[in-house]
């Protein structure tokens, strides 16, 4: 099925890649989205859904002195983010707080908690610990990946350990287990990794899939779903790896980003350079079918999981969020800085 756009538009002023659900924050339904221009003073956008969901409502304009490649919010606290940026001639990563008395639309200054500092290679994002109150931040850069002890209080982050992927892996994000929260999965230009934070060793590897990106399932242990460079999304169970349980193929160019429903089994979204956004319903798998089925080499086809398709897009789309508080809706950030919000509440009586 495809659709237009019937959700909530917000503009930003420049070109966006970057949005994130506040996921801490608990009487509002809000995100941040930051800003991508190399010439001009780049921004943090607090936005919030207005009650009623009638309108997205700017809480706060923030000053951010580089270009914005990745943004995330932290887990336990609302007014505390990271980012990783670009100053035209290197890339850095940091944990920054939105001041605490904050007016609208006057850019504030940011302030900055701690600079993860330690990388020597591109850096390409930060994963946050996925629930609670807890200190372990992982950095991640084409080479590397770093555990960090943050001190939000102190602000201070010291590096706990760290590890080399190889000089020929070329590391691209991750995501973190909410399953085992000793285990991190990386994407890389030809697999994705998975890692044992205990030992900052790869446990086991995904070849040749080129994924974009990689989200977990939080409602399922063993499930990683990731974005493909062709044209859609695998969904592999971790216990076997030769071939994903499922492939879903929807869009007609390269699929960015994939983001797992919070509360509602097997929802994702996909989106990418097609300029357009799919919501899909997983097939549901039988734990022994999906284990007997191990052997096989190719995925298994199922009829008709995408359940719509957002396709009132200008412009790639590489920002995906679901929000925790309402998990029927979701943000799509567009490249030439538009924010959409949606609500997913007509096709939940599908499930």
């Amino acid at each position: 099925m495809q659709a237009g756009s019937s959700g909530i538009g917000y503009g930003l002023k420049y070109q966006a890649r970057c949005i994130a659900d506040v996921k801490a924050d608990t009487d509002h339904t809000s995100f941040i989205a930051g800003t991508l221009s190399l010439k001009e003073e780049n921004e943090v956008h607090l936005i919030r859904l207005a009650n009623g969901g009638t309108e997205l409502i700017c809480e706060g304009l923030f000053s951010h002195p580089n270009e914005i490649w990745d943004l995330a919010s932290c887990p336990f606290d609302q007014r505390i983010f990271s980012s990783v940026f670009f100053n035209g001639e290197s890339y850095g990563a940091a944990i920054w707080q939105i001041p605490e008395l904050y007016g609208q639309l006057n850019s504030p200054q940011l302030e900055k908690i701690a600079a993860l500092d330690a990388h020597n290679s591109k850096i390409r994002s930060v994963l946050w610990w996925p629930t609670g109150r807890h200190d372990k931040v992982v950095s991640v850069d084409e080479q590397n990946l770093i555990l960090w002890s943050l001190d939000s209080s102190k602000k201070t982050a010291q590096v706990q350990s760290q590890e080399s992927a190889g000089m020929l892996h070329y590391l691209s994000g991750g995501a973190w287990d909410p399953h085992d929260l000793n285990s991190i999965a990386l994407t890389s230009e030809s697999a994705t990794q998975l890692w044992d934070l205990r030992t900052m060793k790869m446990t086991s590897t995904i070849e040749q899939v080129h994924p974009r990106n990689v989200d977990y399932d939080t409602k399922k242990e063993y499930v990683l779903v990731t974005a493909e460079d062709e044209s859609g999304i695998r969904i592999w169970d971790l216990r076997m790896l030769k071939a994903p349980i499922t492939e879903l193929s929807g869009h007609a160019h390269w699929t960015w980003t994939v983001r797992c429903n919070p509360e509602y089994d097997g929802l994702i979204l996909s989106a990418g350079t097609d300029s357009a956004v799919n919501l899909w319903l997983a097939p549901e798998q039988n734990t022994s079918d999906v284990v007997s089925k191990s052997a096989r080499v190719s995925p298994l086809k199922h009829a008709d999981p995408l359940l719509n398709t957002y396709s009132d897009y200008e412009d790639s789309v590489y920002g995906l969020a679901w929000s925790y508080r309402e998990p029927w809706v979701f943000a799509s950030l567009s490249y030439d800085g538009r924010v959409v919000v949606e609500s997913i509440k007509p096709y939940l009586s599908k499930k």
